[in-house]
């Protein structure tokens, strides 16, 4: 599975190219075959052709004279050989005693009554029998033939070696297989190029990117794909900026009202409904802040490299010193290139849930692989298993696990996420070891984009 090709460019043309070859070697197989069923058929017959009349001419010799003439008769893949005595006949096989039949058959009268065989060897049994060793070929016919009462003639033809593959079919086929794979690669490449931007584009806009437009060209099906995808885009850019929009300038028209508010409260003689009131103004106050926040996604902000490890201690520097129980364990200089507003509102959102619903928070940096993960612990009662994926969603609060005395808007979370994705990374919430939350933001050191954007969820 690790040969096979992943892209489809690639599968287009290994698959073609194979089997244009395959297709080849099964036409060459096919004829080698049948040739070699129409070279038996003519080494038969040359044997049945040669076999009577060889019976004939040794009968009219001389028995003395019958073995030098038997000796030369000899030839590269002929071999003749006189044997005196009682007959011993060796069991044949279906095919032979068919052979030895017909063989029989073409004999004289005379020799009606007397043994004929046929026999199929290899080389290695035929070549005792002879001084002259037989030439590089594994297969024999021998036929035993009789030439008087008490004499036999055994005639052996030793098959000369087949023909070579053929160099033109090989050539062929890697030819057929080169223009296969060329014409494979030019579909490939009218194709799988407009798909593979299709997928990129895909990916951003599935990680809140702003979609590229994808070129509208290639076969009518892909380039229909395109204009659909592009259009699908289009609308859900201008959603999202509505949205976006809306949401900003819901946010700063509340700013106005809010600021008369807080004036208007200073005349409020009543000491407890002027505190009253003003907690619920400090809490709409967030609540406007964190939409605007939102809404304004990442600002344009440019990467640069910066010390993460920097950036975590002096968060926890400014929380301690405002007298928040943070605990900052120290790292060794740990460069990321991000963007770092970011990142610090996401670190800063973390550390203040943990101080705000754990008691107290732990920071710390950890060396994984390819990534750095700040790890945010508290003691507070922790989230259960099936409410760590709701509450990234907005404005989402569980009173049950958390104070609802102590605030919150529902977006902290929110933005984190958002800001994870962003840099391809992520935040992971999970039970600490001897109770508590803890907090784990997974960066990255090598992100795979530039100028993310926060995802829609986000707003």
């Amino acid at each position: 599975m690790r040969l096979r090709p992943r892209t489809l460019g690639v599968q287009l043309i290994v698959v073609t190219a194979l089997a244009i070859f395959v297709s080849n070697a099964a036409v060459a197989l096919w004829f080698a075959l049948g040739s070699e069923r129409q070279n038996e058929a003519q080494i038969v017959d040359r044997m049945l052709d040669r076999g009577p009349p060889l019976t004939t001419l040794m009968a009219s010799i001389p028995p003395k004279a019958r073995v030098a003439a038997a000796d030369a008769l000899q030839g590269r893949f002929w071999r003749y050989r006189i044997r005196t005595g009682k007959p011993n006949p060796e069991p044949m096989s279906a095919d032979e005693a068919k052979l030895a039949a017909r063989l029989k058959t073409m004999l004289p009268q005379r020799y009606a009554g007397q043994p004929v065989e046929v026999h199929f060897r290899t080389v290695q049994q035929t070549a005792e029998a002879h001084d002259a060793p037989p030439p590089p070929s594994t297969r024999a016919v021998e036929m035993t033939l009789p030439v008087v009462r008490g004499t036999e003639l055994t005639v052996t033809f030793i098959r000369p070696p087949g023909p070579p593959w053929p160099a033109e079919i090989t050539m062929a086929a890697i030819l057929a297989a080169l223009i296969a794979s060329a014409a494979g690669a030019y579909i490939a490449r009218e194709v799988a190029r407009p798909l593979s931007k299709l997928a990129e584009a895909a990916t951003i806009v599935g990680r809140g990117e702003l979609p590229p437009r994808v070129p509208e060209v290639g076969p009518d099906d892909v380039r229909r794909a395109a204009e659909a995808f592009n259009t699908m885009t289009d609308q859900v850019t201008r959603t999202l900026a509505s949205q976006r929009q809306l949401l900003s300038a819901v946010g700063h028209d509340l700013r106005t009202p809010i600021t008369a508010m807080r004036i208007n409260l200073e005349f409020v003689e009543d000491g407890d409904l002027r505190d009253r009131l003003q907690r619920n103004l400090d809490e709409l106050q967030a609540l406007t802040e964190a939409v605007l926040s939102a809404a304004k996604g990442t600002g344009g902000e440019a990467k640069r490299q910066v010390d993460l490890a920097a950036l975590a201690e002096s968060i926890c520097t400014d929380l301690d010193e405002l007298g928040e129980p943070v605990v900052w364990q120290g790292h060794a200089p740990a460069p990321l290139a991000c963007h770092a507003n970011e990142i610090r509102r996401a670190m800063r959102n973390l550390v203040e849930n943990a101080v705000r619903y754990g008691g107290k928070a732990e920071v710390s940096l950890q060396d994984v692989s390819g990534a750095y993960e700040l790890w945010v612990e508290d003691e507070g009662p922790g989230i259960p298993a099936e409410d760590r994926e709701r509450v990234f969603e907005p404005f989402v609060r569980l009173e049950s696990s958390r104070n609802a005395e102590t605030g919150g808007t529902g977006l902290g979370l929110t933005l984190v996420k958002a800001i994870a994705e962003s840099h391809d990374g992520r935040v992971i919430l999970e039970d600490r070891p001897g109770g508590g939350l803890r907090a784990r933001l997974v960066l990255p050191r090598q992100p795979q984009r530039a100028t993310p954007r926060l995802s829609k969820e986000t707003l």
